[in-house]
């Protein structure tokens, strides 16, 4: 277009639109919103001098008043700002708009996993650790409680030259709160400002420390120093050790009380691109959407194009299938397994029979008669449900007696908090079937233990059947080596992947319940505003504390080998991860009892000695990545809103989403098209992938282990011969199946090993 002409079409439009939307700003019934706007860079039009006055013209076109709340370099070329819908419509028209996309609210989603994860043992793996110190774990949270002791700089060397990042200050926090171990913190409310208005800051601090507790304890897991004595009210005493203790840290709080918002996520991960991140750590969630919709899957390919690993949380909507975040193939997606230790108390009825549950309760003890015990179904105000929920109960049916509250529905520690303003004496967290046998523990604020299904089911069939029923709760402490263990979480979400069927997600599980790490001293352990306790350490659960874990051992990895891609990394943690115990017995779901699945842990529970040499490893490029999307006909246009460049799909090249170099497979076969006349009929897919050597030169051999009969796998060659380090050669899997019933499901594992190392990649097979 001839500049003279753009210019006029620009003074005219704004003539227009001003005119138009004067009047609309002030009508109540057409609020604004947060968008991010995505500029088509590469063709900004020459009559600018640079980006930003292109993108403030462009802004200026729809909306005087307007004012960009952030611009982006790395995750996206665009800002940020606040439009009403008849605005942002009126954007996307104008020349060199890409995409306007709206703003999404995000959620967030230790003393004994270094020893439980065998950590100790790499101390002789790795000597002096490598070059860990040289790494920077960016950690995008709540922010950061800089006095723990967790970051600690002793011993450690000068911050890493290629460290480009610095401490911000604001309420509470200083340039000084940052140390060699703790070398930079931000933070990022503009979009949380823009949707709640300025932050209250008598109650948050407008800087990087952290009022959560959920920042301090993700970043203090990942790479926290280590610290002597360390517990939450004498549970889980000991040491307490990040994942890489001589990493370095760099907090972006991007998460307020009210939320995440991707505005300020987007913002984080382009300054922690910036600043020289190595691995970047998040633990929040959204919903699925497209990859060139999915602000933090855009984000993150930028992270990734530049050499980060970025570790995410699977999220919490387990035991349920297909409840997966974070699904992107260039993210690294955590699910959460318990760990050797628990914390446990005692139910004792008055029939005499005696259940065991969990409990970090430390308070005053009940007294040592039985007390009258009620469920909350039977003594509500009004509702006949027994979640206990805020006011939910009748006093005069409460008062000084134990309350039995169903798990689900608000968070567990509020329901003891509901107990007690009530006048109950203690309670007794009954899970349902969705949470099964699942125990995780919380610091209630009233003598209280959680329970598994069927004995939540017997304590209610003691109370409905006896005439006066009474119960005793007692504490036992910390218990160590608790068998099986690991066993998948149950709030731990599910595959198959929605989005992309034929990506396997998760990618791996990790330690993620019952947990102890940082703590913020805002708050008391339960994050309620009636807990008034201080801790410098906590426990919680969730696959917030899973993805962590993965950030840290990601970073050791990297320290150990300076020179392994996002993907090399990736790809060691799960090749080499475990699906069995010791006993030879298959990992089990804690939610249903029996042998969980490649759905449920992806390539199994991390194993990060073994990961630390792996012999051969599945790498992925930024280009493979764009012949991902092709396979996924994503168009030029999407392509450029993920990938911030321009890039034509080869019509020449059959681009397939099954050769994309990941370590697992996932197998969706379509029952619809298999069925002809009645019939069954057989279905061939081929998967190709590339091996590359990062061991001793060695041949491998390949076995399949499958449990579908109906399944034929074939792989071709059945050796591989390396002769080289970083020496690559591929192959191809081919699987034909017979049609099944839709909604079945079915699992393998192929392995590749030269008789020291096992390279093993699951298979999970299922018919829609």
């Amino acid at each position: 277009m001839n500049m003279l002409i753009f210019k006029c079409l620009q003074m005219a439009l704004l003539l227009v639109f001003s005119s138009r939307y004067t009047i609309a700003e002030k009508k109540t019934q057409n609020p604004k919103r947060t968008y991010i706007i995505h500029m088509d860079k590469l063709n900004m039009p020459a009559s600018f001098d640079d980006h930003l006055q292109w993108y403030d013209s462009s802004l200026k076109l729809v909306s005087e008043t307007a004012e960009m709340l952030y611009t982006y370099k790395h995750v996206a070329h665009g800002f940020s700002t606040r439009l009403t819908t008849q605005e942002a419509d009126l954007l996307t028209k104008q020349p060199g708009i890409l995409s306007v996309i709206p703003e999404v609210r995000y959620e967030l989603h230790t003393t004994r996993t270094p020893e439980f994860l065998g950590l100790e043992k790499t101390k002789t793996l790795l000597g002096s650790y490598g070059k860990q110190s040289e790494v920077v774990v960016g950690v995008i949270d709540t922010g950061v409680w800089p006095e723990l002791k967790s970051f600690d700089d002793t011993g450690l060397g000068p911050v890493p030259s290629s460290w480009k990042g610095e401490c911000e200050t604001g309420k509470n926090f200083n340039s000084s709160n940052c140390n060699k171990k703790l070398v930079g913190a931000r933070f990022f409310a503009k979009g949380y400002e823009a949707a709640f208005g300025p932050i209250d800051e008598k109650t948050e601090s407008k800087s990087p420390r952290d009022d959560d507790g959920h920042g301090s304890h993700t970043s203090t897991t990942a790479a926290g120093s280590a610290v002597a004595g360390a517990s939450l009210f004498g549970f889980a005493s000991g040491t307490a050790k990040g994942m890489a203790t001589q990493a370095r840290v760099a907090a972006y709080k991007v998460c307020w009380l009210g939320g995440c918002f991707t505005t300020d996520i987007a913002a984080g991960i382009d300054k922690a691109i910036e600043d020289g991140v190595n691995i970047l750590s998040m633990s929040i969630g959204g919903g699925l959407m497209d990859y060139y919709r999915d602000t933090v899957a855009m984000g993150t390919f930028a992270a990734m194009e530049h050499g980060i690993l970025v570790s995410m949380s699977a999220g919490n909507g387990g035991p349920s299938r297909a409840t997966l975040a974070n699904v992107a193939p260039w993210i690294t997606t955590v699910g959460a397994g318990t760990i050797d230790r628990d914390f446990p108390a005692y139910i004792t009825l008055g029939n005499g029979k005696r259940y065991n549950g969990v409990s970090l309760y430390n308070g005053k003890l009940p007294p040592d008669s039985s007390l009258p015990l009620v469920y909350a179904a039977n003594v509500g105000q009004d509702s006949t449900d027994g979640l206990c929920t805020t006011d939910s109960l009748n006093p005069s049916k409460v008062s000084g007696k134990i309350v039995i509250c169903d798990r689900g529905g608000n968070p567990r520690a509020e329901k003891s908090l509901v107990v007690k303003r009530a006048g109950g004496i203690g309670m007794i967290l009954a899970n349902k079937e969705d949470y099964g046998e699942e125990l995780v523990a919380d610091s209630y604020l009233l003598p209280a233990a959680a329970l598994g299904e069927k004995a939540s089911n017997e304590v209610k069939k003691y109370v409905s059947s006896a005439l006066k029923p009474t119960a005793k709760i007692a504490f036992g402490g910390t218990q160590l080596g608790v068998q099986p263990s690991p066993v998948v979480a149950a709030f731990s979400s599910r595959g198959p992947n929605i989005l992309t069927p034929k990506i396997l997600k998760p990618d791996v599980i990790a330690p993620g319940v019952n947990i102890l790490a940082g703590w913020s001293g805002k708050v008391g352990p339960t994050g309620l505003s009636d807990d008034t306790r201080h801790v410098s350490f906590n426990i919680i659960s969730g696959t917030s504390m899973s993805c962590p874990h993965v950030s840290g051992l990601a970073a050791l990895l990297k320290g150990a080998h300076p020179e392994w891609s996002p993907a090399i990394i990736r790809s060691a943690l799960m090749t080499t991860s475990y699906r069995a115990y010791k006993n030879g017995q298959a990992i089990k779901d804690v939610a249903t009892g029996i042998p969980a699945t490649p759905f449920d842990y992806g390539a199994g529970h991390v194993d990060p000695v073994a990961a630390l040499d792996p012999g051969l490893v599945y790498d992925t490029t930024a280009d493979d990545y764009l012949s991902f999307l092709c396979a996924l006909n994503y168009t030029s246009f999407q392509i450029k809103l993920v990938a911030r460049k321009e890039f034509t799909c080869d019509k020449k090249i059959k681009y397939r989403v099954e050769d994309l170099n990941y370590p697992s497979f996932s197998v969706p076969f379509d029952t619809a098209s298999g069925a002809r006349g009645g019939s069954h009929k057989s279905t061939t897919v081929q998967y190709k992938r590339i091996l590359t050597n990062v061991g001793t030169p060695a041949t491998y051999k390949v076995s399949v282990s499958s449990q579908s009969p109906s399944v034929k796998i074939t792989v071709e060659p059945q050796i591989l011969s390396f002769k080289a380090l970083n020496e690559k050669k591929s192959y191809t899997v081919t699987f034909t199946s017979t049609s099944m019933s839709s909604g079945t499901t079915s699992f393998a594992h192929l392995e590749w090993s030269d008789g020291k190392h096992k390279v093993t990649s699951p298979i999970a097979f299922s018919w829609t």
